[in-house]
């Protein structure tokens, strides 16, 4: 399955990942005003690239506008604290979200499971592709 990346700006347009295995997915979710304003989110992210790059490790995060994850029903009392539009940052490496969430410090962070009944697609977005 290849998913868009919902961040052109940074240089990520697709990535293939499995999906059929179960995975637990690490977030930090804010505000789309800030992370992608207040926030040196880009340079972050950039930077994190740049040393994946110099590591040969696969990208294991991704930036998405609006996640579709919190749209399942466990997640209701979270997306209600949230304000939207929102944008996570989710990743498969527990030690960048912790990282990441002493680094932007307003953000609400957690894990789930998927694909799952309720979370069919972790990276889903509810913004459409362009």
């Amino acid at each position: 399955m290849t998913l868009k990346i919902f961040a052109p700006t940074l240089g990520l347009s697709e990535h293939t990942t499995p999906v059929n295995l179960m995975q637990t997915y690490y977030y930090v979710l804010a505000s789309r005003r800030y992370i992608l304003e207040e926030e040196p989110t880009e340079e972050v992210l950039r930077e994190r690239i740049r040393h994946y790059q110099e590591q040969e490790k696969e990208i294991d995060f991704w930036l998405i506008h609006q996640p579709a994850f919190l749209e399942a029903p466990e997640f209701a009392a979270i997306k209600a604290k949230c304000p939207q539009p929102a944008v996570a940052i989710v990743s498969t490496d527990r030690q960048f979200m912790v990282w990441l969430k002493l680094r932007l410090e307003y953000v609400v962070t957690g894990e789930f499971q998927a694909p799952s009944a309720s979370i069919p697609d972790p990276l889903a977005s509810l913004v459409a592709a362009s």
